[in-house]
């Protein structure tokens, strides 16, 4: 067992929870999930892998990771998510930094690459995320914002990025990504309000296509055949709906209406 805390937060993850605890087996005795009020079972999932379970409201996706930085014992922390799984090879990789003690980079980038439904590993040439989760927490912190769940580092930091990967399992169906990606947005327009940022009116118009464009190409669902199309237009609809939203509440407050 590695000195190192893994720390997931979770809400009605029963189905892909056992597939992350799985990949952990034996990397770690110091598993913490904290579960914000499931109702399918996740927590009596977490339990039966010998998981610490910590059950606290969701207050957003910065401040819930930063509180479950502090239930952890360790000084370096791992982070997953709850429909994130570790390849063999990350977790052997993991396990080879501390062989001969200290790390040696005080924060590690590491590739996280999307899984479809009927795919069972990521496509080779597929567009991978590369944040940091792997760090010491007295070289970094989450990021307290509610929709931004970035790491933010000290000054000097030393990052390296790891070879291995994870598989990002995040898509259920086409609808289930729709159902996240609108609730995203209503945090996000939150957000947006409580930073002072207007986005303007001219956005409605090119959110759209602008977004598929870079989901399609940029990321390149195209690679993926129908199903990255249509994952394509769920997120353009996403980056739309988000502009929309946020005009809409602009244009009630200045008739006089509160947002409902």
């Amino acid at each position: 067992m590695l000195p190192l805390s893994v720390f997931i937060i979770a809400y009605n993850e029963a189905d892909r929870l056992p597939l992350v605890l799985e990949a952990l087996d034996g990397l770690a005795d110091d598993v913490v999930v904290v579960d914000s009020g499931s109702d399918d079972g996740t927590q009596d999932v977490a339990r039966r892998y010998g998981a610490r379970l910590i059950e606290h409201p969701f207050p957003g996706y910065g401040p819930q990771k930063r509180f479950a930085e502090e239930q952890c014992r360790y000084s370096w922390l791992l982070n997953l998510d709850a429909d994130e799984v570790m390849s063999p090879a990350l977790r052997d990789e993991i396990a080879s930094l501390f062989a001969a003690g200290e790390p040696e980079a005080d924060a590690y980038e590491i590739a996280i690459h999307e899984v479809f439904p009927g795919e069972d590993e990521p496509h080779p040439f597929g567009y991978a995320l590369t944040p940091v989760r792997l760090y010491r927490r007295d070289k970094g912190r989450y990021n307290p914002s509610p929709v931004h769940d970035r790491v933010d580092l000290s000054q000097g930091a030393k990052v390296a990025r790891l070879k291995g990967r994870i598989r990002h399992i995040s898509v259920r169906s086409l609808g289930h990504q729709l159902e996240k990606l609108n609730s995203y947005t209503d945090a996000q327009v939150r957000d947006l309000e409580a930073r002072g940022v207007q986005v303007t009116t001219l956005r409605v118009f090119l959110e759209f296509p602008g977004a598929f464009i870079k989901a399609y190409f940029g990321r390149r669902h195209f690679l993926r055949g129908i199903y990255g199309f249509m994952t394509a237009m769920n997120f353009a609809f996403y980056r739309y709906l988000r502009v929309a939203k946020s005009l809409e509440r602009r244009r009630l407050r200045g008739k006089g209406i509160e947002p409902k």
